[in-house]
């Protein structure tokens, strides 16, 4: 293992005019480029020094030829979730993906046909929806109950509505929930899918950001049969902060269901990663274990700073407790606003600029996701702003 220093998460790195969407789409979106940015999900610290050092080799070399896979980027793999999740994988069991999304509409495009059925639980990462609708599926919605400040799964209704549908798409740990499933929901979830012979998509891009205290677990460990019906998709993309590198894979244990689907994305060439791809994740797999636990102390800090100061200065105003990743789902219902009010009232009068709660499913409406991955002084900075702005009201 690497050793790793101890990381300053109160850096400030300077992002603007790098062409970095959570800037740069200020003022597309907003049309004002002083707001703070806590909205799209990527984090504003520095990509950890062993990934960047993993590419800065690849350039090193002066060709940016063809590649193959690093020979350590399977086993890179491996060896964490053996060590993580005490869970073995296979090689053969991985394909790369460019990215959870796409091999998310790749399963859409292999498994399902068009007018078939696939659930999700909204209020949910809205390119779900927005993949269903674009391929041409009915999008079947299970909404969540939101109950004692977290989401639970609706299981009559689940119960239900699964019977029309031929895939289930499981955001695992949940965004912009944060909910962490635990063994018993997840056991659940695989009976009923079971039952009515139901492939389950489980993404869980946010699942090694599981926060101390909680357990995250992959979908395909839960059971035989989970194993069996399942694509399960990670990255290294949230945790490390390298979204813009676009690495992922995908974990299918089931050979028939497997070559289904790696023949359709090996014959269209999806399955091939860029020069920096393969390294990058090896490097984060390999030397992030260290890095990632002081992250997960810091975050875990500034989501309770968060959570303690609405509470006690914004009380009208419920922040839902996130178990994963640095997400915060605000419940705005108490202020009495429509959703455009809502928009306007984090915009212009707090100077924020968040996700638009409505953007994940009409359940989203009256609330908005904080994205509070950066230094604890910008947090600090943005609830004195949200304060003075609600104290206006």
């Amino acid at each position: 293992m690497k050793e790793v220093k101890r990381v300053s998460f109160d850096e400030i790195v300077e992002r603007r005019d790098t062409d970095a969407l959570k800037y740069e789409g200020l003022k597309m979106i907003w049309n004002n480029e002083n707001l703070i940015p806590m909205w799209v999900a990527d984090m504003d610290f520095r990509t950890p020094d062993f990934i960047i050092e993993s590419i800065k080799e690849k350039c090193s070399q002066g060709i940016l030829g063809y590649n193959l896979p690093s020979d350590n980027w399977a086993e890179s793999i491996i060896e964490w979730h053996k060590k993580r999740y005490k869970y073995t994988i296979d090689k053969e069991h991985l394909i790369f993906m460019p990215g959870v999304v796409k091999g998310i509409i790749f399963a859409l495009q292999t498994l399902t046909e068009e007018g078939d059925g696939v659930m999700i639980m909204p209020p949910v990462y809205h390119p779900f929806r927005i993949s269903i609708e674009n391929n041409n599926r009915e999008v079947v919605n299970c909404p969540l109950i939101l109950e004692k400040g977290h989401y639970f799964i609706n299981k009559p209704l689940f119960e239900e509505k699964i019977k029309s549908c031929k895939m289930f798409i499981l955001c695992n740990p949940h965004n912009p929930g944060g909910r962490v499933w635990t063994r018993e929901e997840l056991e659940y979830i695989d009976s009923v899918c079971t039952k009515n012979n139901i492939i389950v998509i489980s993404d869980e891009i946010h699942a090694d950001l599981t926060l101390p205290g909680k357990v995250s677990y992959i979908y395909s460990s839960i059971s035989p049969t989970a194993k069996n019906n399942s694509i399960v998709f990670r990255a290294p993309s949230k945790s490390f902060n390298m979204p813009g590198v676009m690495s992922a894979y995908c974990i299918i244990e089931n050979k028939e269901l497997r070559e289904n689907f790696k023949k359709y994305v090996t014959g269209n060439e999806f399955d091939a990663g860029h020069i920096f791809s393969y390294v990058s994740t090896a490097a984060a797999y390999t030397y992030g274990e260290q890095w990632l636990a002081q992250l997960l102390e810091y975050l875990s800090d500034t989501i309770n700073f968060t959570i303690d100061f609405i509470n006690k200065e914004i009380p009208r105003i419920k922040a839902i407790k996130p178990q994963a990743s640095y997400l915060i789902f605000l419940d705005c219902r108490e202020l009495n606003m429509t959703q455009s009010e809502l928009n306007d009232f984090f915009c212009n009068n707090a100077g924020l600029a968040l996700s638009d709660g409505e953007m994940f499913g009409k359940e989203g409406i009256g609330f908005m996701r904080m994205n509070v991955g950066c230094p604890r002084s910008v947090v600090e900075r943005a609830l004195r702003q949200l304060k003075e702005a609600y104290e206006k009201l």
